[in-house]
């Protein structure tokens, strides 16, 4: 039995909120895969469907891998929100499942442990390069919370901070003044 293996084993991420409403989706299927580009997920429509029964099948807590419409899912609850990675049947639940919690701890310490509906989407930058850095077209490229996190947080922000006024502004005119004056003094 020839199986297809491929890294390419991610084909969405998805997070609704407690109302089964889209809060994120990501969709994978790049041209460059071995199948060539997917026919599923094509438009908004399919999308949403595909959302909406997905959301009816998981919105209670409990579970964490099903098989819905076709698809694997593999999902966290975290708070108002449910995340997502949609494979084919034929994937490794326990991959996905490890990239899965990988990415979840990652975003707990980046959102300083408010995985919740708000601090995602006013943090939707940092969601989305952990994404990034977890998943890269369809392939899990890192499944190590802390790695991703630090590859993602924000630098500290510098402590000796210029604060440029009225008064540093002055100071630095009056230093060229005198340094012209010495110049031309000098000639």
């Amino acid at each position: 039995m020839a199986s297809n293996l491929s890294l390419y084993s991610v084909q969405a991420f998805i997070i609704l909120d407690s109302e089964g409403h889209r809060v994120l989706a990501k969709y994978y299927r790049p041209k460059s895969h071995p199948q060539g580009e997917s026919k599923e997920f094509l438009t908004l429509k399919d999308q949403k469907a595909f959302e909406k029964g997905l959301w009816q099948k998981t919105k209670k807590p409990g579970g964490d891998i099903i098989l819905y419409d076709s698809h694997l899912a593999v999902y966290r609850h975290s708070l108002d929100l449910i995340l997502y990675f949609i494979a084919s049947p034929s994937e490794n639940e326990l991959m996905l499942s490890s990239a899965l919690g990988s990415l979840t701890d990652a975003l707990i310490m980046l959102l300083r442990n408010q995985l919740e509906k708000r601090a995602v989407l006013e943090n939707l930058d940092l969601v989305l390069l952990c994404l990034d850095e977890t998943i890269d077209d369809g392939i899990i490229v890192d499944t190590d919370a802390t790695a991703i996190a630090s590859r993602v947080s924000r630098p500290k922000a510098d402590t000796t901070e210029i604060v440029i006024n009225e008064q540093t502004i002055m100071s630095a005119y009056q230093t060229v003044k005198e340094k012209m004056q010495q110049r031309i003094g000098q000639l």
